[in-house]
C-alpha cells in the first residue's frame, strides 16, 4: 500500500508550493469552522488582503489548481461551532461540496451528523481534536460514516498498531509526523482565551505556551523552587517540535494510511522544504531503506524548536529552553528562468541577499545545490550589490562550477 503524505496549505502560495514539491493531497481551511490562521479577525484588522488566503469564493479554484496536480484537498471543518456558527454550517458544506472538497476534517459529533445530511457525498476525516486514544472509538467513528480518523498526538506506535489491528481494514488512519506540538490533549486548550482572550477554537492561538514563566512553590519553611530555571524564566508548558523522518519505516509498520505535516500558519518555504524531504524519506521507507543524510539535514534549515519524537516512542517530555524558533537557512527567492548565452539565472527575489550571501537551491524533489555567483543584476543589468527591494527581478551570473537549478527552486541563504 502507498501511504499518502499530507501537506498543509495556509494560501495559495503554500498549496502550489506543496503540489510541485511532492505532496500526495493537501488540507486547507476556508474563512470558517478552520483551527489555524484566524482567518476572519485578521482579515478585518487588515486592509492588505489580496485573496491569497481562502475563503469560500475561491475554494473552487484551490480545488481547480489541486485536481490539475491530479492531487485530493481535504477541507478543514475542525473548529467546535457555538450556537450561532451552527446555523450558518449547512450553507458552508453546501458550498464546499459544490466546490469539489475531496473530504471534510471534522471535530465535532454535530458537525459530522449535519455533513451527512447536507454534503453526504463528501468523505468525512476526523480530525486529531476529537482525542481518537483508542481503537474503541476509532471503530465507532466509522459506524457513524467516518473514512478516516486522525488519531490523537499522544499515541504510542504501539497503541496505533492495536488500532489498525482492532478496527475495520475499510478506516484510514492518519497520523502526524512533523510540526508544532501542543501541551494540551490533542491541542484542546483554553490557555491562549484565559490569558489574552485569543480563542485557539478559533485560529486565534496566541501560544502561551511558548512563554517563559516562573513556577514557585511556597513551602511552609517558606523555600522558594523555581522550576526549570536557567536565570530567564521557565518554559515548562513548551513542547519540542514532532521529527520523525528518521522513523517513517516504523510509522509504516503501526499500519497508518496517512503521513500528515503539520503547519497550515507557516510559510510557502516550510511546505516547500519539508514536502520535499519527507517525500523524498518516504520513498527510501518504502522499499525499507532509511531516510537520506540530506533529508535529515534538511530538518534544521526550516524555522523549528528543538525536535523531538512526540510521544510514538514513549512519554515526550517537555523542553524547558527557549521557546523561539531556530534555523541555518533563510528563503530569498525563486528561481524562475535561466539564460545560456548570457549565463544568467533569473530569480524572482523573497528576501534580502548580497553579493557575499553563501547560496544554494532547493530543487524539486532532490538534495539542495551550492550556487555560486560572480554577480547580482537587477533587472536592468545593471550589476548590484545586493538584492534589496521586495518582490523584484533579479539576475544571478553563474559561476562555471554551479549546477543549473531547474525553475521552481528555491533560493536561499546560509544564516
Amino acid at each position: 500500500m502507498n501511504i499518502e503524505l499530507l501537506s498543509p496549505a495556509g494560501d495559495f502560495e503554500s498549496l502550489h508550493a506543496a503540489l510541485r514539491f511532492g505532496a500526495d493531497a493537501v488540507y486547507l481551511g476556508a474563512e470558517h469552522f478552520s483551527m489555524r490562521g484566524g482567518f476572519g479577525a485578521r482579515r478585518a484588522r487588515s486592509d492588505t488582503y489580496n485573496g491569497n488566503k481562502f475563503c469560500l469564493e475561491n475554494l473552487p479554484l484551490a480545488v481547480e489548481t489541486a485536481r490539475a496536480a491530479g492531487k485530493p484537498v481535504y477541507l478543514t471543518c475542525n473548529t467546535i461551532p457555538t450556537n450561532a456558527e451552527a446555523e450558518r454550517l449547512p450553507e458552508f458544506l453546501q458550498v464546499a461540496a459544490g466546490a469539489g472538497a475531496d473530504a471534510l476534517i471534522i471535530a465535532d459529533m454535530g458537525v459530522l451528523a449535519v455533513a451527512k445530511k447536507y454534503a453526504p457525498q463528501i468523505p468525512v476525516h476526523m480530525s486529531t481534536q476529537t482525542g481518537i486514544m483508542n481503537y474503541a472509538t476509532a471503530a465507532a467513528l466509522y459506524e457513524l460514516g467516518a473514512a478516516r480518523v486522525v488519531l490523537a498526538r499522544e499515541l504510542s506506535l504501539a497503541d496505533i498498531k492495536t488500532i489498525r489491528d482492532k478496527t475495520p481494514p475499510g478506516l484510514e488512519l492518519e497520523a502526524f509526523v512533523h510540526g508544532a506540538m501542543c501541551v494540551s490533549v490533542s491541542g484542546r486548550c483554553l490557555m491562549s482565551k484565559y490569558l489574552t482572550n485569543r480563542d485557539a477554537n478559533r485560529g486565534e492561538c496566541a501560544q502561551p505556551c511558548r512563554w517563559s514563566y516562573q513556577v514557585t512553590e511556597k513551602g511552609g519553611a517558606a523555600l522558594d523552587v523555581t522550576a526549570g530555571d536557567s536565570g530567564q524564566g521557565s518554559y515548562v508548558f513548551n513542547a519540542r517540535d514532532l521529527c520523525m523522518i528518521e522513523h517513517l519505516r516504523e510509522v509504516i509498520a503501526s499500519g497508518v494510511t496517512s503521513m500528515k505535516i503539520e503547519g497550515r500558519a507557516k510559510s510557502a518555504y516550510y511546505v516547500a522544504a519539508v514536502t520535499n524531504a519527507y517525500k523524498a524519506a518516504l520513498k527510501q521507507a518504502n522499499i525499507n531503506k532509511p531516510a537520506p543524510e540530506w533529508t535529515i539535514s534538511e530538518m534544521a534549515n526550516i524555522s523549528h524548536r528543538p525536535y523531538g519524537t512526540g510521544f510514538y516512542f514513549g512519554e515526550a517530555g517537555q523542553f524547558l529552553g527557549s521557546g523561539s524558533y531556530i534555523r541555518e537557512r533563510e528563503y530569498v527567492g525563486v528561481v524562475t528562468d535561466y539564460s545560456p548565452g548570457k549565463n544568467l539565472l533569473r530569480i524572482s527575489q523573497r528576501g534580502h541577499f548580497s553579493s557575499d550571501s553563501r547560496l544554494e537551491a532547493l530543487p524539486l524533489g532532490g538534495p539542495p545545490l551550492s550556487v555560486r555567483a560572480e554577480a547580482i543584476l537587477d533587472s536592468a543589468g545593471n550589476i548590484v550589490p545586493s538584492a534589496n527591494k521586495a518582490a523584484e527581478i533579479y539576475y544571478l551570473r553563474l559561476t562555471p562550477e554551479t549546477t543549473i537549478p531547474e525553475p521552481g527552486s528555491l533560493l536561499r541563504k546560509y544564516l
